[in-house]
């Protein structure tokens, strides 16, 4: 069933130019004459690299039809990521390229989706929230105000700003859209 531009959403997975991409972000533009144009972010499912792409409003696409297992990741080697089959115990290996910036966001032992296009392995997907352990952390500055944030790193690598009161060594909860803290765990 074809898709226009206007039913597009946050990730929404479609064939363009014969490669699977999905939507990260978009935005409808009305220039003050002419067409509606889609103004885009997207990621290819194939090559990993992302683009910012235009679209007349009317455009029509094809969805892709990718199919999701649940996996389990079981560790990883160099720059290669091991995943498990929870059901069949099959094992797969995806690339640090192919895993992109959930890379911050896989610990041992989660779960996760793995995405398949055409029978092609293609990437991993991540729920939405994560709980991660705070690394390194600047100490806590007395008497600053509660809404001042400090820097911090997780067990994975991942840098982002946490509020004055968390403490290394505390879980806490990150949004994997954009690495922003969302909580404690």
């Amino acid at each position: 069933m074809p898709i226009s531009a206007g039913d597009f959403r946050t990730g929404l997975t479609l064939i363009v130019d014969g490669d699977p991409w999905q939507v990260l972000d978009f935005q409808h533009v009305k220039p003050g004459k002419g067409a509606a144009i889609l103004k885009t972010k997207m990621k290819n499912l194939k090559t990993g690299s992302t683009q910012e792409r235009n679209f007349n409003a009317s455009t029509k696409f094809e969805q892709a039809n990718i199919s999701k297992k649940q996996a389990q990741f079981s560790y990883a080697e160099g720059s290669i990521y091991n995943f498990m089959d929870n059901e069949t115990y099959d094992m797969y290996e995806l690339s640090e390229e192919q895993v992109g910036f959930n890379k911050y966001f896989i610990v041992e032992g989660m779960e996760a989706s793995l995405m398949f296009f055409e029978g092609m392995l293609l990437a991993v997907s991540v729920p939405e929230k994560v709980e991660l352990t705070v690394a390194t952390c600047d100490p806590a500055i007395k008497g600053a105000p509660t809404n001042q944030t400090k820097d911090a790193v997780t067990e994975t690598g991942l840098a982002l700003r946490v509020p004055q009161f968390i403490e290394q060594g505390e879980k806490i909860v990150v949004f994997t859209a954009d690495g922003k803290y969302a909580g404690r765990a």
